[in-house]
C-alpha cells in the first residue's frame, strides 16, 4: 500500500469555501490539495492536468452542476473518488448523486471531519456510495407502494446477493432470461441505483438484506 498522500481536487465557486476546505485537508497527514476550481469547465481541465485521487465538488456551479462534473470524470475513470458537498441535501439530490456515480454525499452543514472521512472512503472505495442521510431517504422512498419490492423481486434480489446473473436467476426461478432482466431493472429503479453493487449496498442499508456472501462470480 502506498504511503503517498491522497491527492484532492476541490471544486466550489466560493473562494472562502475553497480556502477553508484547503486548510482542513492540508492539516491531514494523509491528504494534499493538488488543485482547485470554481466551474465545471475549469474542474475538468484541472482533473486532466492533475489526475487527482479524489474530487470534492459543490453541487451548484456557475456553468453547470457537480453532477455534470461527476459524469465527466466517470467517463475518464472508475477509480477516482467523487464527493458531492452541497447546501441542497434533499432526497432527490442524494439519489441523483448516487446515480451519477458519486462516491459520497455530504451536506455543507456537516462538520469538516465528515468531509474528510468521505474523501478517505472515496479514495479506497470510489464506486461504493456513502451518505449519512441515505438510510432515511431510502426509507422514505421505499415507504410508498410504488417503490416496495414485490415478493418475486425480493427473490431475485436474494439471488443477486448470492452472485447470480440474469441467466442463472432465470434458471433458478424457472423464468425466461428477459423476464429476469426485467425484474432486475425494476429492482434497480425502485432502489434508485444503477448497478448490482449499489443495489446490494442500498438493500442492506434499508434492511432488505441482512448480509451479502463473498463471491467470485
Amino acid at each position: 500500500m502506498s504511503d503517498d498522500p491522497t491527492r484532492v481536487l476541490l471544486v466550489d465557486d466560493h473562494e472562502l469555501i475553497r480556502s477553508g476546505l484547503s486548510t482542513v485537508f492540508e492539516l491531514e497527514d494523509d491528504m494534499t490539495i493538488v488543485g482547485t476550481a470554481a466551474t465545471v469547465g475549469d474542474a475538468v481541465t484541472a482533473y486532466d492536468q492533475y489526475v487527482p485521487d479524489v474530487v470534492v465538488s459543490d453541487l451548484q456551479l456557475p456553468d453547470g452542476t457537480g453532477l455534470d462534473l461527476i459524469r465527466a470524470v466517470r467517463k475518464r475513470s472508475d477509480s477516482t473518488g467523487l464527493v458531492v458537498l452541497t447546501m441542497h441535501a434533499g432526497d432527490e439530490q442524494i439519489f441523483a448523486a448516487m446515480e451519477a456515480g458519486a462516491s459520497g454525499f455530504v451536506g455543507k452543514d456537516a462538520p469538516s471531519s465528515e468531509v474528510v472521512r468521505a474523501a478517505r472512503h472515496a479514495a479506497v472505495a470510489p464506486r461504493s456510495f456513502v451518505c449519512s442521510r441515505l438510510g432515511p431517504a431510502m426509507m422514505r422512498r421505499t415507504g410508498s407502494a410504488s417503490t416496495r419490492l414485490s415478493d418475486r423481486e425480493h427473490e431475485v434480489l436474494l439471488l443477486l446477493a448470492d452472485g447470480l446473473g440474469a441467466s442463472a436467476i432465470s434458471e433458478q426461478l424457472y423464468m425466461s432470461e428477459s423476464t429476469a432482466k426485467s425484474h432486475i431493472a425494476r429492482i434497480y429503479q425502485k432502489l434508485g441505483v444503477s448497478n448490482r453493487a449499489q443495489a446490494l449496498v442500498t438493500a442492506m442499508r434499508i434492511g432488505l438484506l441482512s448480509s451479502v456472501r463473498p463471491t467470485d462470480r
